[in-house]
């Protein structure tokens, strides 16, 4: 479960900061599908790194599976961040490596033996439809093949919450689709997806609980 209480973050700046997120409070149960929605600048890029503890409240309480990850130490963080697959607006791959190296990168960070790593890599990029190009480099694949890596590698070492922050930006309609699709399966079996988005035909396909933003608060 995820849940905040009365969460503010304020970035600091000219004239006392910057408000991105003002007083929200919101919950998410285990295994479901939430659409974070909102307009450019609303706050769903804060919310999601505050859920994976990326950014920490300026004040407010953030809670996973009833533990207080506002509070954590930082030694305890990268634990916590092992119940998290992430996907970010730009993908974040690392172009010099291939598509392989991209995916069993987490895997060497926790500490997996290169067969189970192997093994796990290769299961992910099959859900994705990459197995045949895990020896491309990820310059040669297409916006949407880039997206789905982007998905393997959040998913390979089986999270139990996926955060996508504007998955289907960039992508024509039928890449849109396939990849809503795919994020539907991770959810069919348990997974906890929270997605950040303003895909109102993504939404209307996939038919998930929405939470608003409005000018960093939850308006609905």
């Amino acid at each position: 479960m995820i849940s905040f209480s009365q969460v503010t973050k304020r970035y600091p700046g000219a004239g006392g900061g910057y408000e991105a997120l003002k007083s929200a409070t919101l919950d998410i149960q285990p295994g479901e599908m939430v659409f974070i929605t909102g307009h450019s600048g609303a706050g769903k890029s804060t919310l999601l790194k505050l859920m994976a503890a990326i950014e920490r409240p300026t004040s407010g309480t953030v809670l996973v599976n009833h533990q207080n990850v506002s509070t954590l130490r930082a030694s305890a963080l990268p634990f916590v961040r092992r119940n998290f697959g992430l996907m970010f607006q730009d993908h974040k791959l690392l172009y010099d490596r291939s598509v392989y190296q991209n995916v069993v990168l987490p895997l060497n960070i926790i500490g997996y033996n290169a067969a189970e790593a192997g093994k796990r890599v290769r299961a992910a990029l099959d859900k994705v439809g990459l197995l045949a190009k895990e020896k491309a480099m990820p310059v040669t694949l297409s916006g949407g093949e880039q997206q789905r890596l982007a998905i393997a590698r959040a998913i390979v070492h089986r999270p139990s919450i996926l955060l996508a922050d504007e998955p289907t930006a960039n992508l024509d309609a039928a890449y849109a689709l396939e990849l809503g699709e795919l994020l539907r399966s991770f959810n069919q079996v348990g997974v906890t997806v929270v997605i950040a988005t303003h895909d109102e035909q993504l939404q209307s396909r996939l038919q998930p609980r929405c939470i608003a933003l409005a000018q960093g608060r939850v308006t609905q």
